[in-house]
């Protein structure tokens, strides 16, 4: 057997944080703090583009010239993952799409054990149920999960218990 070196070994990372944009912060705030239950870590802030301070440097690293300004906001999940909301002009008219067969991200999934009630209350704020809401293991366990939209556009989905517990038992056996 092939000694490995501990600077080579490979472990699980976690999870630190999503950004997602959005085209009104204060209404995604809203929404994402009352619906969900996230918290807030920081208000909507503006950032400038400028080059005096280390936000301002990085931003135009990531985003280049010309975006001026934009607000951010932080939230945080009840198992600490960081919600980072960003709001520019540019993308203020600019739904998006739903596009699952192009490359990159295109949902997230939070854990709720009543799916159906985060649901409705997802709906009554102006989102959509994007799917009935489906058993893994109809006879067996009560694994649930759904796809939703939030008012913004952005598609996500809903568990009823840990991405683990829903995969361990082969849910597509």
């Amino acid at each position: 057997m092939k000694h490995l070196d501990e600077k080579n070994k490979t472990y699980p990372k976690a999870f630190s944080h999503i950004g997602i944009t959005v085209p009104n912060i204060e209404e995604a705030v809203k929404f994402y703090t009352e619906v969900l239950g996230f918290y807030i870590i920081m208000e909507p802030t503006v950032v400038e583009e400028e080059n005096n301070t280390a936000i301002g440097q990085m931003c135009i690293d990531v985003f280049g010239e010309g975006w001026q300004t934009f607000k951010i906001a932080h939230l945080s999940t009840g198992d600490r993952i960081g919600i980072e909301l960003f709001e520019f002009k540019q993308s203020r008219e600019n739904k998006p799409q739903f596009e699952p067969f192009k490359t990159g991200l295109f949902h997230f999934s939070i854990q709720d054990p009543d799916v159906e009630g985060l649901v409705q209350k997802i709906v009554a704020s102006g989102g959509k149920q994007r799917m009935p809401i489906r058993e893994y293991y109809p006879t067996e366990k009560p694994y649930r999960m759904c796809y939703v939209e939030d008012p913004f556009g952005v598609v996500f989905e809903i568990y009823s218990h840990s991405y683990e517990l829903h995969y361990s038992a082969g849910a597509y056996k």
